[in-house]
């Protein structure tokens, strides 16, 4: 089945990475058990039926991986974060000097693996956002959506992003049909019977994807005069690096002047660059996607999301970041939870795949 939702792809990036800027700005597990949560329905009811719209639970099990080795670490290494509530007290290895604010074992306190859960859990949420995108957006579709400027390095975005999705329905396919002729999928032996056909399908896709690249006359360039080569670099590089030094300003207290001003000059530099850029390269677009009203709500729901979140970090930082000395329950902030619920939006404004 291809995808027949009819909503631009970039517009479901921008709202999951509207969600994952909202997990950014808060620790508190209720909000970010609300995101996962958000983000877990959207796509349960606008995924369409592809293979790469699959890769949802691959990032679920990830996003569960790191959470674990978050904990794990702040078990063996310890934690700078201090506790009195001790759970157990491990064998501690002795470290050189030089290796100091180091230690292996020691006291595990319930303050630091509280303070390890929050943090895995923040950076689990922006996994699962991430694959909330990547579940609901058709690649080949975003790939046509890209300014003649970036084709290049989209080509090579979109390819890494479809491997992952191919690769795990080349095993789910590989594994059913062993189970259909009663031969082992589980374990080492399975493992290995299943990954070398698994690798002989993705080389022959790169080699498909290689010659249909070659066909479609892939590279192409066109005459541009040097004046407007070096005027793209000049803006392209310049407004990346308005980019950088505005972020900055905005993540420290004395940038707080200059930080928006540049990194709005930055990106309409940025902008400009891309724009002459794309005279280099001679693409076309059959039946390009349309940027509709859906596209703005479901975007705008995502915005929205990091907007509020972005607010109430600023407002109320105790609600969203739960202290973890001395060791209190989080609490669910109302209107900050309403604001998580707005990014429920496209799953009643984007259209839906016919049964």
């Amino acid at each position: 089945m291809t995808d027949r939702s009819g909503l631009h792809p970039g517009a479901w990036w921008l709202w999951a990475l509207g969600l994952g800027t909202a997990a950014t700005r808060t620790t508190n597990p209720l909000l970010l058990a609300l995101l996962i949560a958000t983000s877990g329905y959207v796509v349960a009811t606008c995924r369409p039926r592809a293979p790469w719209s699959r890769s949802y639970s691959a990032f679920l099990k990830l996003a569960l991986a790191v959470l674990v080795i978050r904990l794990f670490f702040a078990v063996a290494l310890g934690s700078p974060i201090p506790g009195t509530h001790v759970i157990v007290t491990l064998p501690e290895v002795p470290l050189p000097h030089w290796a100091q604010g180091i230690r292996l074992g020691g006291r595990v306190t319930a303050e630091s693996l509280v303070f390890a859960l929050y943090d895995g859990l923040k950076l689990a949420t922006l996994l699962i956002c991430v694959g909330a995108a990547n579940a609901l957006a058709n690649p080949s579709r975003l790939l046509k959506s890209l300014p003649g400027a970036l084709y290049e390095a989209g080509v090579a975005i979109v390819v890494a992003l479809t491997f992952a999705p191919n690769l795990i329905a080349d095993v789910q396919r590989l594994r059913a049909a062993r189970r259909l002729r009663g031969r082992p999928d589980r374990g080492v032996r399975g493992l290995l019977q299943v990954g070398l056909p698994v690798l002989e399908g993705a080389l022959e896709r790169s080699v498909a994807l290689a010659a249909a690249m070659d066909a479609r006359g892939y590279g192409r360039t066109a005459e541009v005069p040097p004046a407007v080569r070096r005027t793209t670099a000049a803006l392209t590089l310049g407004g990346l690096l308005g980019v950088c030094a505005g972020t900055y300003g905005l993540l420290t207290a004395a940038g707080g002047t200059y930080g928006l001003p540049l990194l709005l000059a930055g990106v309409a530099a940025a902008l400009a660059g891309l724009r002459l850029g794309g005279r280099r390269s001679l693409r076309t677009r059959y039946r390009p996607d349309r940027w509709d009203v859906r596209a703005w709500l479901v975007a705008g729901s995502g915005a929205a999301v990091a907007a509020l979140l972005t607010l109430a970090s600023t407002s109320d930082p105790k609600a969203l970041h739960p202290g973890v000395v001395p060791l209190v329950a989080p609490a669910l902030p109302l209107w900050p939870a309403a604001a998580v619920l707005i990014g429920l939006l496209p799953s009643f404004v984007a259209p839906k795949e016919p049964s």
